[in-house]
């Protein structure tokens, strides 16, 4: 894996400070409750015409839904818009993990649109809110992906999984998946508000560039 030299001074800077755990996780998720809770006020007139777009542009529910494993391994919904068409087959890249190309023919046209910007993602809003996941954290994991039951998942489990993610800054879907792993479990061992706000500022330019949406393998 990457040793992360590469995201700078500040990030490496962030990365070594001790996280003053019980007042840093009580206050992590009563950042998450406000901002979650913000952030579908502001976006509330936005999402219907989202759904309209994408039950105009194919045939399907609006969203998708799938079984995740989040903090200490305990299953929950998560919810994203549907980017693909229903019920497209699962394709797995060498390493188990999910398959998604930039010229993917399962993704439909508004589908393309909500991954390249990441709207797609916004449903997990209420996933924040509800108190399955965080704004930061580790990516949640599927239920019978390759490897789930080691130590290294455990650490990885032991907060609630993340919208925007360390890993996500260091190359999103286009590293393996292992490297994405260790990255996952470095943050849950060095976890901070400092880092967190340099992920979700990382995060933000991502977007903007379209970075690392679609595998490389």
């Amino acid at each position: 894996m990457r040793d992360g030299r590469g995201a700078g001074s500040a990030l490496d800077s962030a990365l070594t400070r001790p996280a003053q755990r019980q007042s840093y996780l009580f206050f992590k998720r009563a950042f998450d409750i406000v901002s979650s809770a913000a952030a579908l006020l502001i976006l509330l007139p936005f999402l219907p015409v989202i759904a309209l777009l994408i039950r105009l542009d194919s045939k399907g529910p609006v969203f998708f839904t799938q079984p995740r494993l989040g903090k200490d391994g305990k299953l929950f919904t998560i919810y994203k818009f549907r980017t693909m068409a229903h019920n497209a087959p699962e394709i797995r890249n060498p390493d188990g993990s999910k398959f998604v190309g930039a010229d993917d023919p399962r993704l439909t046209r508004v589908g393309r649109f909500l991954r390249d910007y990441s709207i797609d993602e916004l449903p997990q809003l209420v996933n924040i809110l509800k108190g399955d996941m965080s704004v930061v954290g580790p990516r949640p994991d599927t239920p019978g992906a390759p490897g789930l039951d080691g130590e290294i998942f455990q650490i990885k489990r032991s907060m609630r999984p993340g919208l925007a993610s360390l890993a996500s800054i260091h190359g999103r879907n286009a590293i393996p998946w292992r490297e994405r792993v260790r990255w996952e479990v470095r943050y849950v061992e060095r976890a901070s508000f400092a880092l967190d706000l340099l992920i979700l500022l990382k995060t933000v330019g991502l977007v903007i560039k379209r970075e690392g949406i679609y595998s490389s393998q």
